[in-house]
């Protein structure tokens, strides 16, 4: 009867019957699923991460200390970082480590203030901290990529893109808050695997959000819960709070990659037509999620550096779901094969179907200017490395044909290259 969690929300199940599943849903002692346990998932409206943490505290299980132990040397190089947080080859993964894991947090708390949201919104430092908080820990550290550190480069890549000057000479500064909250919580809790998964699986977010834009329909609906609990609006009207909950349900839907083309043809038509109007509360926040959706895709426009170190991140995840689906006994969803689907051909495929249509369009509504040039010719350079890895691996895989077999050498460098 006691409660047991492997890798927090990414328990994997079997049902009487039925396929495998993700069981997200805590199994707690009888004693824990009384009235407190119900009002906690009522609150969090089916935020599981959240609830995981809090039936741990439930248990009388002591969390961690407090993350802001640091070393004066590292908080004098993270306040160095964050006075260059308006530049692209901004290192997210540098400023992850000098803030001990709280890169989320320290990067939101500071964009708050550069931005004059404190003073403006009359928010309590100490709520908004509590919320962000909040908000980090309800990304699984364990997934290789959707974590709090690529939310936090979403959010960091957003704030460059708020201050295009295009974009910014027209934003109030609720579209600032909404564009920076959507960033920082647009893939809260999310599971490390995708939608086809969670639907085949027979997962009750597929059932609940009828197969449509299930992932970020929860992130959605887990960023509210959080925004609730905090109470971090709370003194706002009604009606402003309202809005604000919609708005950034529409934001972060935006983000669903199954609607890439719908959102790319508007943009096509609305810049043939020269027909946007940033005065238009509309037309602004059409644009900001657009810039949302760049933001959440820019790995490719990053530093060589930064951008394979995603690359390899995102790879690993997928190679990780491909590894469940095969253990049940499941169709290996594509680019998830580690045997076929090598880094390099998943990269250059994305970065000429998905990114490069984007940010040309991007390019092209901020009228060239020197962040979007400099992105393209990144997107450019990164996609000419992976094909001349891919032209290597090609090559190495001929010549084994040849010789009729891997030596072990050879091997072992197919497999470097090949894997994170």
């Amino acid at each position: 009867g006691d409660a047991r969690v492997r890798g927090q929300t990414g328990v994997l199940s079997e049902r009487r019957g039925s396929y495998p599943f993700i069981d997200f849903r805590l199994l707690n002692n009888s004693t824990l699923s009384g009235e407190i346990g119900t009002k906690k998932k009522v609150k969090r409206l089916l935020s599981f991460q959240r609830y995981f943490h809090a039936s741990r505290l439930l248990r009388g299980i002591v969390p961690q200390a407090s993350l802001y132990l640091l070393d004066e040397d590292y908080l004098g190089q993270a306040r160095h970082m964050l006075s260059k947080v308006g530049m692209w080859d901004f290192d997210i993964f540098l400023f992850d480590r000098l803030t001990n894991g709280n890169s989320l947090v320290t990067l939101l708390c500071h964009l708050f203030n550069v931005h004059g949201l404190i003073h403006h919104f009359q928010l309590d430092m100490v709520t908004l901290h509590r919320f962000l908080v909040m908000v980090q820990e309800d990304y699984h550290s364990q997934n290789p990529y959707h974590n709090a550190v690529h939310a936090a480069d979403v959010t960091q890549a957003m704030h460059c893109y708020l201050r295009e000057p295009k974009l910014a000479n027209f934003l109030t500064p609720l579209d600032i808050m909404l564009g920076l909250l959507a960033a920082a919580a647009h893939d809260v809790d999310h599971p490390g695997v995708n939608q086809p998964f969670l639907i085949k699986t027979k997962h009750h977010l597929a059932s609940l959000y009828q197969n449509v834009s299930v992932l970020e329909n929860h992130h959605w609906r887990s960023t509210i819960g959080m925004l609730r609990e905090s109470r971090l609006l709370a003194h706002l009207p009604k009606e402003v709070t309202q809005d604000i909950e919609q708005q950034l349900g529409s934001l972060i839907l935006a983000t669903d990659i199954n609607r890439q083309n719908e959102f790319l043809i508007r943009l096509k038509s609305h810049l043939d037509n020269q027909d946007l109007r940033l005065e238009d509360a509309q037309d602004r926040h059409f644009m900001l999620q657009i810039a949302l959706k760049c933001a959440d895709i820019c790995n490719p426009c990053r530093l060589w550096d930064l951008s394979k170190q995603w690359s390899e991140r995102v790879c690993e995840e997928f190679y990780r779901q491909g590894d469940l689906e095969q253990k049940f006994e499941l169709e290996i969803s594509p680019l998830c094969n580690q045997q076929k689907d090598t880094i390099p051909s998943i990269q250059i495929g994305f970065m000429t179907y998905i990114v490069e249509p984007l940010f040309e369009r991007w390019a092209q509504f901020t009228g060239d200017t020197p962040l979007s040039e400099n992105m393209l010719n990144h997107l450019r350079r990164n996609k000419a490395k992976w094909r001349s890895l891919l032209h290597k691996q090609h090559s190495s895989s001929r010549s084994n044909d040849h010789s009729g077999q891997v030596t072990g050498g050879q091997e072992q460098t197919l497999n470097e290259e090949e894997t994170p």
